[in-house]
């Protein structure tokens, strides 16, 4: 039997990157498969930026990043610089006319985030920001099966987002110097992730939380750092499911722990990241282990499922799916569940609750 696979590849537009490191490689990675041309780069100085060209096959290098913005052979830009540099280059990019793209968090403050939805809105562009974890086919799958009611009602839910790469004390990075990365770390980073998939999956706002922070280092590389290292939130949903959610990046042996669990009144359903390809779920008299096939998938899943079954997609693959939807969203398509600067907004909002409620102890209502 052969199955038919739907090609992301939308026709050609013309992407500018600002930011050559890990990140900037998997935006150009996800271009180059959604059929675009890589135009321009920009890094941290013009030397810099010539490596990256070379090494990404991006057309030239730009001194600066108001090359890439202001250039006329460029459609749309992609942000993957330092956090607190996203609101001002965005924002130049909006103010440009460019399509942006821009990583996570959108900016470092909830008044930030708000005036670039504002700006998006104003400009007419697609304004979008890689909450890619929805990408993942059985991520979709598994919001098919709630949205159809085949996990019943909506009890309690368990999420979790676990990394080991600040584990020691001389583990150091951009983000944890506060004015580069933020007033939250973990949090911002990968809890803004996580609560983007619950919502997401559940189709359910959070409404309140009760959030504690820890930091295990004052210093890290010689400097003070005032951002934290861990989060444990509890939650309620719109329909007064409860959850318990946990961020850390001092979980030793955890790279990229994603995991979300859905208990409902007919069934369970639990996705994790590091096991892409299937689902578990759960019942009372019999579980068992769905593996992601777009012969039986649902649609929304599999749209994105660009192999068969038995070949493993991963991490990229839903970067893939992602930027394909932004390039589709460019061309005057209307792709679904592509996340704009409205869900960035949402995790600034989310992550300032959880700051709150952190200095108050207490529970916070999260604004809508």
């Amino acid at each position: 039997m052969t199955t038919e696979v739907i090609d992301i590849v939308v026709g050609t537009v013309r992407t500018g990157l600002i930011g050559g490191g890990f990140m900037g490689r998997v935006h150009a990675a996800a271009a180059r498969r959604a059929g675009a041309r890589l135009t321009a780069v920009a890094s941290s100085n013009r030397d810099r930026a010539e490596a990256v060209a070379h090494q990404l096959g991006v057309a030239r290098a730009e001194a600066d990043a108001d090359g890439v913005i202001s250039a006329s052979d460029v459609d749309v830009v992609h942000i993957c610089t330092p956090n607190a540099t996203h609101a001002p280059l965005a924002a130049a990019a909006l103010a440009a006319g460019k399509h942006v793209v821009c990583e996570k968090p959108l900016a470092t403050s909830v008044a930030d985030a708000r005036a670039l939805v504002r700006a998006a809105d104003e400009a007419g562009v697609v304004a979008a920001v890689p909450f890619v974890y929805r990408y993942h086919p059985m991520v979709r799958e598994a919001r098919a099966r709630v949205a159809s009611g085949r996990i019943g009602t909506l009890l309690t839910l368990d999420g979790s987002y676990l990394q080991d790469w600040m584990l020691r004390e001389n583990d150091d990075d951009w983000r944890a110097d506060a004015a580069a990365g933020g007033p939250s770390r973990a949090f911002a980073d990968i809890g803004s992730h996580l609560c983007d998939l619950v919502e997401f999956v559940t189709g359910e706002r959070i409404v309140r939380l009760a959030a504690r922070t820890h930091r295990v280092f004052d210093e890290r590389g010689g400097r003070t750092v005032t951002n934290e290292d861990v989060a444990a939130l509890l939650i309620e949903t719109e329909s007064g499911a409860l959850g318990t959610l946990l961020v850390s990046q001092m979980a030793p042996g955890r790279k990229n722990a994603l995991v979300i669990e859905l208990h409902g009144s007919r069934r369970s359903i639990r996705f994790a990241q590091e096991r892409p390809e299937e689902l578990w779920v759960g019942a009372r008299k019999a579980s068992r282990l769905v593996l992601r096939d777009p012969a039986t998938a649902s649609p929304g899943s599999a749209r994105l499922q660009s192999l068969p079954a038995g070949h493993p997609m991963g991490y990229q693959d839903a970067f893939d799916g992602f930027v394909g939807d932004v390039y589709a969203a460019i061309a005057g398509e209307r792709p679904d569940g592509l996340p704009t600067f409205a869900d960035g907004l949402r995790a600034a909002v989310i992550t300032d609750a959880v700051l709150e409620s952190a200095e108050r102890k207490s529970w916070i209502e999260v604004p809508s």
